[in-house]
């Protein structure tokens, strides 16, 4: 059972039209059986003979290059796509991602690319070419998240396939088609390869593994086991098995033996109790479990009804009684109509997955996506994961990579892949990350009073994302502290909140230049003391009255403003202040001072309308006279600097 078989019945229903009409029918017709019973290299074989004697027919090279591309050969099957192309340019859309991704593993991204843009023009609405659109830089973004590994031969790989590791017991579990000598040999029609079982191999000391055993007998049986993992008491089993138990095999309705998910207990130190899982079907597959830390959950691969693509990541919960819920879609933050398989949950629930979906290096890239906190909303799987990224070389190659697992304590695991170079089909590689992919920093800062910069405790301090989704709360300590982990190159949002002040909210773009990011925050009181003496265009944050240009007639948007002095006044009604305006140095200094006298009456004339006795204002121009900067005539200044000068001061002269 290798990989790339979850979930490719309803791709293959697409290309089941037989082949007619030609001198070489008889063989094409038993390829054409073979192909549909997903007896891959049986028809690639006649295939192949077939077209080595010259025929051209679409049909046969579609067949070819998808009888490759299911069985991982991506170099392979660019070749057949690449003749199917040039035969008739115009194709299904499908075809043209799945040439794409095969020219990705041989190396030619520019033409890749190319063929990634017709197909998003052809399929609008697909995921796939979404995502590609949004990422044309998506090789620098994997550049930038490479090199955080050092990888090396596991040493217990075969010439046959070997992929699909899990920790268990400080051992290694692990598939593998390797022979298994006395044992009668049998084949799976897929590759022609021997069924996969289940071996363990020790995991010494040093870090190396030991020589690889068969698991117990029971749990292998004669068709594929895979991919299983283990609670943490080692207890309980799940994996991977064809449709076959108690000596029954399980069929679908076009007489295929799919993929289900099983569960074994150990009992006196045997595994026992054998049962598949009640969300299993005899019409999808379901395989490749994970559990989350609290094992309060099962994570697998499925193409079963609601499938957003080729095969997408569910959970289910694992109810306090052993029962199992109902499966739900990961969503489309996670799933695409790619294939979406090999889920990972790591000890910092980290969740990693092997896609084809995505931009990537080519076949089946390792993502990964941190499931987050607020993960209970169970109506809305999108919610609760972070951007997926793909994990960058060396893990990812040109070709297949999957089966990604790590201790996040020690930084180690394994990883499986087909690259060039390996001893078989498949093999397993083991893993040391020497970086995290996420680059952590931390948000702090300290929250004082606006005038008089003492420090404010008890403040509640929110960290927001960029769509405003509380992500963390906090309250200030005594010394007015607060801090926050977070992620680089994110955009947040510090709301602050405290009793008798104004609440602030102000956003934070998170860099990557250091390991802090100070984000100090002034609170302004709501209730403000008024003395005499008091400016209440200060007080009550008004910068300016805007007039139009060489006008004195007081505008809409500022009528907003004096409607804040109109208020003070009412609710003091013995306040006398002194209105004062003030210009820039810009234009003649006689000019000025009449323009700022002619507005300075309008603003006490517009007080007087609207109810203020003309007793309790007086009201004076000073022109350029009272500059607060050096920007006098001549002095060249920016627009802000001017800014400060022209200003409206309301100072409170008596309060009885």
């Amino acid at each position: 059972m290798k990989k790339n078989y979850i979930a490719i019945t309803l791709t293959l229903l697409l290309v089941l039209i037989t082949l007619n009409g030609r001198a070489q029918s008889a063989s094409q017709h038993k390829a054409d059986k073979d192909y549909n019973q997903y007896a891959y290299i049986d028809a690639i074989a006649t295939y192949e003979r077939i077209a080595e004697k010259g025929y051209k027919d679409q049909e046969m090279f579609q067949r070819l290059g998808n009888a490759y591309y299911f069985n991982g050969e991506l170099t392979k099957a660019a070749k057949w796509y690449q003749a199917l192309f040039e035969m008739n340019p115009e194709q299904e859309p499908e075809y043209y991602y799945r040439y794409a991704q095969t020219l990705k593993a041989t190396g030619d991204y520019a033409k890749a690319d190319k063929t990634l843009e017709t197909f998003n023009k052809k399929k609008t609405a697909d995921k796939r070419g979404e995502l590609f659109e949004n990422n044309k830089n998506y090789l620098e973004q994997i550049k930038a998240n490479s090199g955080r590994y050092e990888i090396a031969d596991a040493k217990i790989n075969s010439t046959q396939t070997d992929y699909g590791s899990a920790y268990y017991d400080n051992k290694l579990v692990f598939a593998s088609a390797r022979d298994t000598g006395g044992i009668a040999k049998k084949t799976f029609k897929w590759t022609n390869k021997s069924f996969t079982n289940l071996y363990t191999a020790e995991i010494k000391a040093d870090g190396t593994l030991g020589t690889p055993e068969r698991f117990q007998k029971n749990i292998n049986s004669k068709f594929n086991e895979s991919t299983p993992v283990f609670t943490k008491d080692g207890k309980i089993m799940y994996f991977t098995r064809n449709n076959y138990l108690e000596g029954k095999r399980g069929k679908d309705n076009q007489k295929i033996t799919l993929l289900k998910l099983y569960k074994a207990e150990q009992i006196d130190g045997k595994w026992t109790n054998v049962s598949e899982l009640p969300f299993n079907s005899d019409q999808y597959s379901t395989a490749h479990p994970a559990l989350s830390n609290d094992e309060k959950k099962l994570y697998f691969a499925s193409d079963m009804p609601g499938t957003l693509g080729q095969s997408d990541l569910y959970s289910v919960t694992i109810n306090s009684d052993k029962s199992f819920g109902k499966p739900e879609n990961l969503g489309k933050t996670i799933n695409t109509e790619g294939r979406e398989t090999f889920p990972f949950i790591a000890n910092d629930n980290q969740l990693y997955f092997a896609s084809d979906g995505r931009p990537g290096l080519g076949g089946l890239d390792v993502y990964v996506a941190k499931i987050n906190d607020n993960n209970s909303d169970k109506n809305n799987n999108d919610n609760t994961f972070t951007t997926v990224q793909n994990v960058g070389a060396p893990i990812n190659s040109k070709q297949d990579d999957f089966a990604f697992i790590i201790d996040s304590k020690t930084q180690k695991g394994y990883f499986t892949s087909n690259r060039e170079g390996g001893n078989g089909n498949d093999d397993i590689y083991k893993l040391t990350q020497t970086r995290k992919l996420n680059c952590e920093q931390i948000l702090k800062g300290i929250v004082t009073d606006k005038e008089t910069n003492a420090i404010l405790d008890n403040a509640k301090v929110t960290l927001l994302d960029e769509q405003f989704k509380t992500i963390g709360e906090i309250t200030t300590a005594a010394n007015g502290t607060y801090s926050f982990k977070v992620d680089c190159n994110k955009t947040y949002h510090i709301r602050v909140a405290k009793e008798d002040y104004e609440t602030i909210e102000t956003p934070v773009i998170i860099k990557e230049q250091s390991e802090e990011t100070e984000l100090n925050i002034k609170l302004e009181k709501r209730i403000k003391p008024i003395t005499v003496g008091t400016d209440l265009a200060k007080t009550l944050n008004i910068p300016i009255i805007y007039f139009d240009l060489d006008k004195s007639i007081i505008r809409k948007d500022a009528t907003f403003e004096l409607e804040k002095i109109l208020a003070v006044m009412q609710q003091y009604p013995k306040m006398k202040i002194d209105i004062r305006s003030h210009t820039d140095s810009r234009q003649t200094a006689k000019y000025n001072l009449a323009l700022s006298d002619r507005r300075v009456k309008s603003t006490q004339q517009w007080l007087i309308k609207n109810g203020i006795k003309s007793n309790r204002l007086t009201a004076k121009g000073y022109g350029e006279s009272q500059l607060v900067n050096h920007c006098s005539d001549g002095v060249p200044c920016t627009e802000a600097e001017h800014q400060l000068n022209r200003r409206s001061e309301f100072i409170v002269v008596s309060m009885d």
